[in-house]
């Protein structure tokens, strides 16, 4: 795969897969802790979150560093994985643009 072969690829990928997780943690994993009474779904798709959210953060970093990003670009890129459907709009909106 030829996204695989760069950081910004790689970050596009983990971006991706970070949001998906985001959204199930939020619309699957919550209605299940606390209307369908099973706790651990929070925990079992949390962890799988929280690890795809700080490799997203670490990506970040090479990125910025391999294209100069300013620091508005960075501050968006790193606030769009706390935001439901960030990671999406910060590919369309960033990403895509430094996208060979």
């Amino acid at each position: 795969m030829e996204l695989l072969n760069s950081h910004l690829g790689r970050l596009r990928i983990i971006g991706f897969l970070e949001g998906i997780s985001f959204l199930i943690l939020m619309f699957v994993g919550m209605p299940l802790k606390y209307y369908a009474g099973y706790p651990h779904a929070t925990q079992d798709i949390g962890m799988a979150h929280g690890v795809l959210f700080i490799l997203y953060i670490i990506m970040v970093i090479p990125v910025r560093s391999e294209f100069n990003w300013s620091l508005k670009t960075t501050s968006l890129s790193l606030v769009a994985s706390v935001l439901p459907f960030g990671t999406f709009v910060a590919d369309a909106k960033i990403f895509k643009k430094y996208s060979a």
